[in-house]
């Protein structure tokens, strides 16, 4: 389930990000662009908080 959690707030959050910024940039939006960022900040994010910062018990 927090899986789930975290690759649905990637999506959301970058998906509003990439629109904000390509609007004030003048450029046309893609969501495939977006929904690849969200996806290797997730993969990212889900690396980082089981594997790397991992607290020491």
């Amino acid at each position: 389930m927090k899986y789930f959690a975290t690759i649905f707030w990637a999506v959301i959050v970058l998906t509003v990000v990439s629109y904000v910024l390509t609007s004030m940039g003048g450029q046309a939006f893609n969501l495939a662009s977006a929904i690849s960022v969200a996806a290797v900040f997730a993969i990212a994010a889900i690396v980082l908080g089981d594997g790397i910062l991992k607290e020491d018990e």
